[in-house]
């Protein structure tokens, strides 16, 4: 076993090693580009329809059948963004690329929330019924229906598939072992046999049951981790002001910069921050449309406002409060003491060893729960491209080899293996976005239309009849009469 592992690592760090650099200088430029497009376009959306998101989250009816509710589908996506990359991955930024990277944290979260309304929008608008009756969508079914380009669509779905179902999965599981080990003592290879068997458990019930799940383990672990760093920000507010200072002057300092096309355009701290900030928030990566079409919303805009929310919640709330934790302790880390360690390490110097115990604690349930929505996304995909039983169940033998992959090999490759494959995912996603983009724009209008009117918004296809010969599935919306 340890022969086929170590084949596979060394497999991995030529494929990261060819194709990293080349690829993420597109990423950086359709990352922030499309952002920007999509903010402009609709006047700001991340801003003028937030509070309405909030309502459109907590207002959601029951669900018919065994699709999810808007706030099952919530946080479902939630599950998946809300993970290592919010206390792992902020941590990974600023050792490597110093405390200027929450700033690009920030950034690309504030621009990616345009993208993550519309992608998820789009998924709403495409989305289909499963044999099941269970609603089925995301960046492969609006790539198909709306662009028409199945070709594009397979690609999309292989790489969310190898993104999520894989790299991702090893990057959790490589963090929990990170985690538990420093707090405890735990071997790698019992806790990826342990992650082996949950994982399974869960993941042979369906999507169904994940969101389930996340509706509910969700709220409370980052409800958990929010009180810890609102009490350290208590315990240090005198320096607060200093702290958004050394953020700032940092963001700026272009004396380290990343190369690539960009030149010294991009700082390694820029290109940390935005690395790190899609991982975390995956605003425009493509992931959270997949859960965003499981669910019974009424209009596909009330969906796209609810993932959107989820950008803000990730990057602004969870990853702030870690980036609060390190930043106001005594080290920011280095090559040697990143990851997960250093945060543990940070809660170390503000509340004592309870806090190295009480982060490998909550890191297990964001981690797992993150593993189990991961696996949500890909088979979606996987479902898209070949639905057979068989098929569904070797996939998720691959997963679960993943998984073990992660918690018994070093953290450097597994990180570089993910940054690799998720810019590829985001790369196709985006330009597909970007093409659809008028449809985004008239359902929009079609909700804030409606909203001011005093009427709850509801898609009506009979008044889009054009739609329908652009794929839209009008028995989908029919049912929202």
């Amino acid at each position: 076993m340890d022969t086929i592992i170590s084949g596979f690592e060394s497999l991995l760090t030529w494929f990261v090693n060819t194709v990293d650099g080349p690829l993420w200088d597109i990423t950086i430029l359709l990352l922030l580009g499309v952002g920007m497009f999509f903010t402009i376009t609709t006047g700001l959306v991340q801003l003028r329809l937030l509070p309405r998101s909030i309502r459109e989250m907590w207002g959601g009816r029951a669900a018919e059948g065994d699709s999810l509710t808007p706030f099952q589908a919530f946080a479902t996506g939630l599950a998946s963004r809300v993970g290592v990359g919010n206390i792992g991955g902020v941590a990974t930024a600023i050792a490597l690329g110093g405390p200027g990277a929450v700033f690009w944290m920030w950034v690309t979260a504030f621009i990616g929330m345009s993208s993550a309304f519309a992608e998820s929008t789009l998924a709403q608008l495409y989305k289909t019924r499963d044999p099941n009756g269970m609603f089925r969508g995301g960046p492969a079914y609006y790539i198909t229906r709306g662009l028409k380009f199945k070709p594009m669509a397979i690609a999309f779905a292989v790489t969310l598939i190898f993104t999520f179902g894989f790299a991702f999965n090893a990057v959790q599981s490589n963090s929990i072992v990170a985690a538990t080990t420093n707090a405890w003592g735990w071997k790698g290879e019992y806790v990826g046999a342990v992650l082996v068997i949950l994982t399974g458990i869960i993941i042979a019930g369906g999507v169904k049951r994940i969101g389930q799940v996340s509706s509910r383990v969700v709220p409370m672990m980052a409800l958990f981790y929010l009180i810890i760093a609102v009490i350290i920000l208590g315990m240090n507010m005198s320096r607060v002001p200093a702290m958004f200072g050394l953020i700032i002057d940092s963001a700026f300092d272009f004396s380290a910069v990343a190369g690539g096309m960009f030149g010294s355009l991009v700082s390694k701290t820029m290109l940390m921050g935005i690395k790190r900030g899609l991982f975390s928030n995956e605003a425009g990566m493509g992931s959270a449309p997949n859960s965003a079409a499981t669910s019974d919303a009424k209009h596909p805009v009330s969906q796209g406002l609810i993932q959107m929310l989820g950008v803000f919640v990730d990057t602004m709330v969870v990853c702030s409060c870690t980036a609060v934790i390190i930043l106001m302790s005594d080290n920011y880390g280095s090559q040697t003491l990143k990851g997960v360690e250093l945060t543990q390490t940070a809660l170390q110097y503000h509340l004592g060893d309870f806090g190295v115990h009480f982060l490998a604690f909550i890191l297990l349930l964001f981690c797992y729960t993150s593993i189990i929505g991961n696996y949500a996304y890909a088979e979606t995909n996987i479902r898209y491209i070949r639905n057979k039983a068989w098929f569904v169940w070797s996939f998720r033998a691959v997963v679960l080899f993943f998984v073990y992959f992660g918690a018994v090999r070093d953290g450097g490759i597994v990180w570089a293996f993910a940054d690799t494959i998720m810019a590829s995912m985001a790369v196709i996603n985006l330009i597909a976005i970007l093409i659809l983009s008028p449809l985004v724009w008239r359902v929009l209008k079609d909700y804030l239309q409606q909203a001011k009117n005093g009427e709850e918004p509801v898609f009506r296809i009979e008044e889009h009849k054009d739609l329908i010969h652009r794929g839209v599935d009008p028995l989908v919306w029919k049912s929202k009469e």
